[in-house]
């Protein structure tokens, strides 16, 4: 990009003249609007590279939205722990972050485990106690939450006297490690 060099006397206004009356010359003026104009352009083209690149960048990573009611939700039985079902609400468990929704009878215990990803887990209905390692056991009613760090052992269970419905998302890939060994 070429560089405009504006000097007072290039402007056809000299020092000591008062605006409106012109003693310098015209071709000076125009010089100094045609740069102006040639600035002002260049930047207006590298604005609009910037946008339009980080603009595919952003529409690449986000996703196309997802509207559910609960009751359209198909769950599936879990394969591990029996008395709990699962659907996936968004995301690719197999390649990247994920949002589930859980459903416990009363009295489902979900056993010790980890998982290489975070988890964060919001309660929707019931009552769930959650327990980690170095945590207090916590009773969770709707709207609580829990969130589990990558390889933190945890584990849950539905108490009270109603089904517990809950959402929960990981960070990355999901996988699943049973036991407390984190």
């Amino acid at each position: 990009m070429s560089r405009c060099r504006v000097h007072r006397e290039d402007t056809g206004t000299p020092r000591g003249s008062r605006r409106g009356h012109r003693t310098g010359s015209r071709s000076g003026s125009l010089k100094s609007i045609r740069c102006g104009m040639k600035q002002q352009l260049a930047w207006t083209l590298m604005t609009c590279i910037a946008v339009f690149t980080s603009g595919t960048t952003l529409a690449e990573r986000s996703a196309t939205g997802i509207v559910k009611p609960l009751r359209s939700v198909q769950f599936s039985p879990d394969n591990d722990v029996k008395c709990l079902s699962s659907a996936v609400e968004a995301g690719d468990p197999t390649a990247g972050p994920s949002t589930w929704i859980l459903k416990a009878p009363f009295g489902c215990v979900v056993p010790w485990h980890f998982h290489t990803a975070e988890e964060q887990l919001i309660i929707i209905g019931g009552a769930v106690l959650a327990e980690m390692i170095d945590h207090p056991p916590t009773r969770l009613g709707p709207g609580g939450f829990a969130m589990m760090a990558s390889h933190m052992p945890h584990r849950f269970s539905c108490q009270g006297k109603s089904t517990c419905l809950m959402i929960v998302a990981f960070d990355r890939p999901y996988d699943i490690h049973w036991g407390k060994g984190g």
